[in-house]
């Protein structure tokens, strides 16, 4: 029978085991994480504010998946409900020794209940400035992404002017508003990628694109991934990652980020070895 997981582990590509992390800010900080990595926290294991710190301080990108302990431990330790809010996990996992990976990959490909709210959850998580009237439209570009293909009828769907709507977002230093919608739309399509085996032909006609050709070479161009990395790198935050990184660099994402940014993103899918101190 195999072990139960330690307090903290990494799970990455090709997601076939959990690796022990030990001093996991201290690996992060020296070590580039593969996309599509999850911190996994066994919360049997401690439920600490030194554990909460490591939580909190993961690099932008990494998804938090969290295993309860046992329920009759939880009772009345308002703490685990703290973590929800403090940590935002990607995945809530029951409790168990040692999950198996083929059901934590499902879980970490599963596409979000409420996208638009858990997309701008994660930009304020990153420290993305945006005040309460922002956060609004943002949500309803991510909602009506699913529907819509320009800016044009975004800003008809939002009652703004294409130049009210870009001067909004030029003031606070966020990305112009046709990236939000073409990055909303690849990140649908990243998600159908995952959780289908529908081709690139399919997946894009079903959002709009004229082919499969035309939704690669936007999501390469906005995030750097390709398609194929989309589907086998799972999860979306590190997506989201990749495309407010590749707005920074060419000058689009003026806005801070949190300071504790982490160590460069590995560009490929080689996995990252967890240290053992």
């Amino acid at each position: 029978m195999h072990a139960p997981l330690p307090l903290f582990s990494l799970f990455s590509p090709p997601y076939r085991a959990c690796r022990p992390l030990h001093e996991p800010l201290r690996w992060f900080e020296d070590n580039p994480c593969p996309r599509g990595t999850a911190l996994v926290w066994n919360l049997d294991k401690g439920l600490t504010e030194d554990a909460m710190e490591v939580a909190e301080g993961r690099p932008g990108g990494v998804a938090l998946m969290a295993i309860l302990p046992p329920s009759a431990e939880i009772n009345g330790q308002m703490s685990v409900f703290e973590l929800l809010e403090r940590c935002r996990p990607q995945t809530v996992l029951p409790h168990h020794p040692r999950p198996a990976p083929e059901d934590m990959a499902a879980l970490l490909a599963r596409p979000p209940e409420d996208l638009p709210q858990e997309l701008v959850d994660y930009l304020l998580w990153r420290g993305v400035d945006a005040d309460r009237d922002t956060r609004r439209l943002l949500r309803r570009t991510v909602e009506l992404s699913a529907e819509l293909r320009t800016i044009t009828a975004l800003s008809r769907g939002l009652y703004l002017s294409r130049r009210a709507l870009g001067r909004r977002m030029r003031k606070l230093g966020l990305p112009v508003p046709s990236h939000w919608l073409q990055f909303c739309r690849i990140l649908r399509g990243a998600l159908k990628l995952q959780n289908s085996r529908e081709n690139l032909f399919s997946v894009a006609m079903s959002l709009g694109y004229p082919d499969g050709f035309t939704l690669s070479n936007q999501m390469e161009r906005l995030t750097g991934a390709r398609p194929s990395e989309a589907r086998s790198h799972l999860g979306w935050e590190w997506l989201v990652e990749a495309w407010l990184r590749m707005e920074r660099r060419t000058g689009g994402l003026r806005s801070p980020l949190r300071s504790a940014d982490p160590a460069l993103w590995a560009t490929s899918g080689g996995g990252a070895t967890a240290a053992s101190a």
